[in-house]
């Protein structure tokens, strides 16, 4: 069976049986295939290297592909991590936790995302920035949790950008704490 355009000619592409292999291996573990294969993580397809081969696949279209597959796999395996803890009693130690909300999204680092797509890495960069000022509670103009969920943002191609994953999940967590500010 073919699942991508092969290459022309007398050119190599990815091996069709290593990647056919793989993606058996990840439409079972996404629940689309027999349950037989040996669950596949977002990681090792990212790791996914294939032996070239002439008349193979296509390089960019399986690349594209994986990258879907990337997403869907991190999207099923992470559900947002909750960051509210119950929130701290006496008003000292409530900002203090806000405090330390804040420190974590100053030091939040994400991924890149595969083959440049993701997020765009400045407006990520500047959202953080407002979310930071709210929990320390210096902006005239405070974002709340689901001001954060409802958030959309630009994606990037053939450049650098945040893995979409990632920061879609860090900022479900954050939409959380946010509630408990507000």
């Amino acid at each position: 069976m073919n699942r991508f355009p092969r290459v022309m000619g007398m050119r190599s592409g990815y091996d069709p049986i290593d990647v056919d292999s793989l993606i058996s291996r990840i439409e079972a573990t996404l629940g689309r295939g027999g349950r037989e294969l040996v669950p596949v993580t977002a990681d090792e397809v990212r790791r996914a290297t294939f032996r070239a081969r002439r008349g193979g696949y296509n390089e960019t279209a399986v690349d594209f592909a994986l990258e879907a597959f990337v997403v869907a796999l991190e999207t099923r395996a992470k559900t947002p991590v909750p960051l509210a803890m119950t929130e701290p009693t006496g008003e000292m130690l409530r900002e203090e936790w806000f405090e330390t909300q804040a420190a974590r999204v100053e030091r939040v680092a994400f991924r890149s995302g595969r083959m440049g797509t993701g997020y765009n890495e400045d407006e990520i960069d500047a959202f953080l920035d407002r979310i930071v000022a709210t929990l320390r509670g210096t902006t005239d103009n405070p974002l709340t949790g689901q001001a954060v969920r409802d958030a959309r943002f630009a994606t990037v191609l053939v450049r650098p950008g945040y893995l979409i994953a990632d920061v879609d999940s860090f900022l479900a967590g954050i939409a959380d704490v946010l509630d408990q500010r507000y």
